[in-house]
């Protein structure tokens, strides 16, 4: 919004000529957002231990110390993050960016259907939530919309590369390759493009919401990975940029280093109130939202195999619980001691802290070598 208000005053107030470069703007949106948050979270937490009474119903069959520890702390924390998130994002964002609508769009929807899941499980007071079929249903209609719009969006652009829209990127290799092989910057998908983006886009959002199980464990992964997308749509969004790494140039993703940087500051923020011991949980509001942001923007800026990467700690935790049922259904035997991952440490004498940070220095690690694709190539 100010992008379009203050760059026509920028030829008479040299001053609004700031509001034109992207770096700018994506530093307002993290200040905006981790300032909204410091604002409204105090409010809201209170508001929300009023409304929810006995807070998140814990599950029986979780770790005993979570009964203990956890019980009767407010949920729906997510909230708190999509307002100040839609807020700094709405306010710093170009809005004539196709991307930005659709990333927001996604969000939200994910925030909403999220909120519902977490609304029904407090008021029920039962770990049962929306049924998980519906669940998926809503996710993937959402998803497979969005992944036609990015497909759309890239083939009407006449300065994309021939084939962008319907081509995925593989890490590690230029697209010249793919030029010569395919003639096309990555390898052709087709329409098989659109569920393809679909399965990214709720991949991410489910495997974020599986990994939030401790305090600030799926958090500050998420921040990272905002911050290694941020610069990648910054870097795939300038052709200069993209022609020298030789990774795909798609016109108008650079605009989504605002919503990254949204991100980051919406996590900070709540970062605060999620520090150990918590005073809120962001619950499926905040995981599904926030994955299914992470996924948009990775299907939108071209890059969603490296998202297997820089999230790699969420594909670890969504494959345990994965590897778990296979096992125990197939076997009758459990491989952990209890899944998601992170509760199998606990399990194993880990206290809380060492899990989170040792999670997080894994999340920082996967995340540098997620960016090192941008030049290895």
């Amino acid at each position: 919004m100010l992008y379009h208000l203050l760059t026509p005053l920028a030829d008479d107030f040299q001053l609004f000529n700031v509001f034109r470069y992207l770096t700018f703007r994506t530093g307002g949106a993290v200040m905006t957002a981790l300032v909204m948050s410091f604002l409204l979270g105090p409010s809201l937490i209170r508001w929300m231990r009023r409304k929810q009474g006995r807070g998140q119903p814990i599950r029986a069959d979780g770790p005993q110390t979570h009964i203990i520890e956890k019980a009767g702390t407010p949920t729906m924390g997510g909230v708190l993050i999509l307002l100040s998130l839609t807020v700094a994002t709405f306010l710093w964002a170009r809005l004539d960016n196709i991307y930005v609508w659709i990333v927001m769009g996604v969000t939200l929807a994910f925030g909403a259907l999220g909120f519902i899941d977490d609304y029904l499980k407090v008021t029920k007071q039962s770990a049962d939530g929306v049924v998980g079929s519906l669940k998926l249903v809503v996710q993937f209609a959402v998803a497979l919309l969005a992944g036609y719009l990015c497909m759309s969006a890239l083939a009407a652009d006449a300065t994309a590369p021939q084939g962008m829209a319907t081509s995925v990127g593989v890490p590690f290799f230029p697209i010249r390759l793919f030029e010569e092989w395919f003639s096309a910057p990555g390898v052709p998908l087709g329409w098989f493009i659109v569920p393809f983006a679909a399965f990214v886009i709720v991949g991410a959002s489910n495997t974020v919401n599986i990994t939030d199980g401790l305090d600030g464990l799926a958090t500050v992964p998420v921040m990272i990975a905002a911050g290694a997308y941020a610069l990648i749509v910054y870097l795939v969004g300038n052709v200069v940029f993209a022609d020298y790494l030789g990774v795909p140039y798609v016109p108008g993703a650079g605009e989504l280093a605002v919503i990254c940087g949204a991100v980051i500051g919406a996590g900070l923020g709540f970062l605060w109130f999620n520090a150990p011991p918590a005073a809120i949980f962001m619950g499926d509001t905040g995981s599904l939202a926030l994955g299914g942001a992470i996924g948009a923007i990775a299907v939108a800026s071209k890059h969603e195999i490296v998202l297997a990467i820089v999230g790699g700690l969420f594909v670890l935790e969504g494959l345990s619980v994965m590897i778990q049922i296979a096992s125990f259904k197939l076997t009758g035997k459990r491989v952990f001691r209890m899944a998601p991952i992170h509760h199998h440490f606990e399990h194993l004498g880990w206290k809380e802290s060492t899990i989170v940070i040792r999670f997080w220095i894994i999340a920082v690690v996967l995340a540098l070598i997620g960016l090192s694709t941008l030049k290895l190539r």
